[in-house]
């Protein structure tokens, strides 16, 4: 294990990089011109780092970064408002330096929501519940088809964010495993690179986790489609879920989900982790609920550790605030690096990020007054 770990941080308010040096973190940005950022990914062999977002206003697009966050180029991928203002006022145009190019996916695209690189391809997830992918380092992108054209996607439902398609998971050792979590239509998976895909949300015990009356909650013989985030333990195809209704356990590629939520606070939270050497060690942040605030239960701040898989929890609130603490963690929010100790972070809508350095037994703040954290990611690199 080599190289300084930085986090790579979205926000609303654009890109930062944070680096830790000599017992200290180094914030650098806001990055991407302002963009809201929804995610952010890394490559550790060459150093390049990429940031996706966008919206309303910019269209999406991803953009790329070789030299650790210095200087920045964009892929834009769909055209938004500025565009249309543009269009039609030359002296709108010129003042923001607006070049007439056609994006090439025009108007079907309103923001990337998710970044994953792995063998050689760099993935990007879309919404509305789009997936796309470049064989270039995130020059040139090309719509996953498979996926475009998955029978009876018209009766796909979007969350509360919309169709987004925010988490990629991939397995090291075999390129054609992949994972796509996306709200609300639940998981997917492609055992061929993405050339077909199947949809995996099927219960390992339907009888025992019917007669919820939340709308998200799982029903029919499957999970909640609103999938919050999705992560794969090292070297298997365990797989854990934070959804709309509780945290899942997969041990067979998400072809069935275990309700492991016993044992913490509330079924409500959005990101979820698993430690980069022990498959059997994850955390979460639960929320009081989707209707009660968002915020951690009694505004008392936890990051939950499970050290077998989910069967039990313990909470870890060493550092974090105990008192009048409103906070909310979204769904991308959490990482790990690769530490043997297991570093963990996790950063806050009102701009705080906070790290632990031993698997989440106490945790420090590293930086504060950031704008609304969307994402947060680690990677060794240097």
């Amino acid at each position: 294990m080599c190289g300084i770990v930085h986090l790579l941080v979205g926000t609303t308010k654009g890109a930062f990089v944070l680096t830790g040096e000599a017992g200290r973190w180094i914030v650098s940005g806001p990055h991407c011109d302002g963009w809201t950022i929804n995610h952010m990914a890394g490559d550790p062999a060459t150093g390049r780092i990429w940031a996706g977002g966008g919206g309303d206003w910019f269209g999406a697009g991803v953009w790329r970064s070789g030299d650790g966050g210095a200087t920045w180029q964009l892929a834009k991928l769909s055209s938004g408002q500025m565009d249309q203002w543009a269009a039609n006022d030359p002296d709108f145009a010129a003042m923001i330096g607006w070049e007439d190019v056609a994006p090439p996916f025009g108007d079907t695209l309103h923001s990337v929501w998710s970044l994953h690189h792995a063998h050689g391809v760099l993935w990007a997830g879309a919404k509305p519940g789009t997936l796309l992918q470049s064989q270039d380092g995130g020059a040139t992108w090309a719509r996953n088809e498979a996926l475009a054209t998955f029978p009876g996607r018209e009766e796909w439902n979007g969350g509360a964010a919309g169709l987004t398609l925010h988490t990629i998971v991939t397995a090291p050792e075999d390129p054609g495993k992949i994972w796509l979590g996306i709200s609300a239509a639940g998981v997917f998976a492609s055992e061929d690179g993405g050339h077909s895909w199947d949809r995996r949300n099927r219960l390992s015990n339907a009888a025992a986790c019917e007669g919820h009356d939340h709308p998200a909650a799982p029903k029919d013989g499957e999970t909640g489609h609103c999938v919050h985030n999705m992560v794969r333990a090292p070297g298997s195809d365990l797989l854990y879920q934070q959804n709309h209704h509780g945290v899942w356990r997969s041990r067979d590629g998400g072809r069935h989900w275990d309700d492991v939520t016993d044992g913490l606070p509330s079924t409500f939270g959005f990101p979820i982790a698993v430690h980069p050497h022990d498959p059997l060690t994850i955390w979460t942040l639960p929320l009081n609920g989707d209707m009660a605030g968002r915020y951690p239960p009694e505004a008392s701040a936890a990051v939950w550790r499970s050290r077998d898989g989910g069967a039990t929890w313990a909470a870890q609130r060493d550092g974090l605030p105990q008192t009048a603490c409103f906070f909310t963690v979204l769904r991308q929010a959490m990482a790990t690096d690769d530490s043997p100790a297991g570093g963990v972070y996790f950063g806050t809508n009102t701009g705080s990020v906070f790290a632990s350095d031993d698997a989440g037994e106490t945790w420090e703040e590293i930086a504060r007054h950031l704008p609304t954290i969307l994402s947060v990611e680690a990677v060794r690199m240097g």
